[in-house]
């Protein structure tokens, strides 16, 4: 895999889950919804705004209306790690479903258009009131280099009442965003998301998201992790952030005496998948050129779910995520720009669907 993001670990609970019925969607994420704005601009037209070249910063409202403002033309395409992993899911031939908050509003109406357009199920109602949906107003120089500033609006008003227990109750998997546990009323709904996958026997998934991340939940992590999540994704950093310790060794061995199965992304270097005394190093799929890595560890995330939920080898989730990393990284954006599924068909490591993608459904 070709990123510092995501990791897999799929632990198993002490108590089995109940027997399920079937289920129609393979991975329903919840997460931020987020649009990003992209712009070309000039190096002195980032120092006249006040902002420090290739860094991400989270902005307020106002700030957010006044970089929008001195924006050129700009183009706009809905994001948010979650939603980057099952719009991989889906064009991998997956059924996936998407859980976030956007405002009525035309950034939310773009989100909207776009994740459905991926062949994802996007149904939560758009707020009526409150902020603005969430944008990410990114500055692009001549040298290719991303200035990003980030107003999470309407993404961080997520609330329990917001978790659709039908869509959960009919996935096989769900797929959690860290950066959600920072708003206390999302950290609930995330909350929600995880008993319901317990009552409905889904296996509940958790993205680390960032060190920073890790640094501030730590220890409510370790705990959702121990209450049910079924499968962790975090890069080295993150991992090794999550338990303290000075080296991924050491890391990957508490989390295999917490987890049936882990798998580390480790750059280049492609990724690690631990299960019991098992080690598999899994080498990074080939890249031509890497022109973006925004979206390598999201869809990596998605090559591996998907993976799980058909049922495949740990080492061909892991060859799934890279493959799908890999494509990301070839272009700008952070999300596939040919349909994946034949990418995989192509190399031997998935089955094509009949009929190419299953959509779960687009939704109102």
């Amino acid at each position: 895999m070709l990123s510092g993001r995501p990791t897999t670990v799929q632990c198993v609970p002490d108590t089995p889950p109940p027997a399920r019925q079937a289920v129609g969607i393979d991975v329903v994420a919840v997460g931020s919804a987020i649009v990003d704005v992209l712009a070309e601009t000039e190096d002195q037209v980032l120092g006249r705004l006040g902002l420090v070249k290739g860094t991400m910063a989270l902005v307020d409202s106002a700030s957010a209306d006044r970089l929008y403002r001195a924006m050129g033309p700009a183009v706009e395409a809905s994001g948010g790690s979650a939603a980057n992993t099952v719009a991989g899911v889906a064009s991998l031939g997956g059924s996936a479903a998407f859980i976030g908050r956007v405002r009525d509003d035309q950034l939310g109406a773009v989100f909207a258009h776009d994740l459905r357009a991926a062949g994802v199920r996007f149904t939560t109602p758009a707020a009526t009131s409150g902020p603005a949906t969430a944008r990410c107003l990114i500055f692009v120089t001549p040298d290719g280099e991303r200035t990003m500033n980030t107003h999470l609006g309407a993404a961080a008003c997520l609330e329990p009442e917001d978790i659709d227990a039908g869509l959960i109750a009919d996935s096989r998997l769900v797929y959690l965003e860290g950066y959600l546990w920072d708003p206390p009323q999302a950290k609930q709904a995330l909350r929600r998301t995880v008993a319901l996958a317990r009552e409905t026997g889904a296996e509940v998934a958790l993205t680390l998201s960032d060190p920073f991340c890790v640094e501030r939940h730590r220890e409510e992590f370790l705990e959702l992790i121990d209450s049910g999540v079924g499968v962790l994704f975090a890069n080295a950093v993150e991992l090794t952030s999550l338990f303290q310790v000075g080296g991924l060794d050491q890391a990957l061995g508490l989390v295999s005496s917490r987890c049936s199965v882990a798998a580390v992304t480790r750059g280049p270097a492609g990724s690690v998948v631990v299960a019991g005394d098992q080690v598999l190093a899994v080498d990074a799929h080939p890249v031509e050129r890497v022109v973006d890595t925004t979206g390598a560890g999201d869809l990596y995330a998605a090559g591996f779910l998907l993976g799980l939920a058909r049922g495949v080898a740990l080492e061909r989730c892991a060859q799934l995520g890279g493959l799908a990393a890999a494509e990301v990284i070839g272009h700008l954006g952070a999300r596939p720009l040919v349909p994946l599924e034949a990418l995989a068909a192509e190399a031997g490591l998935l089955e094509p669907t009949a009929g190419g993608r299953r959509a779960a459904g687009r939704g109102p």
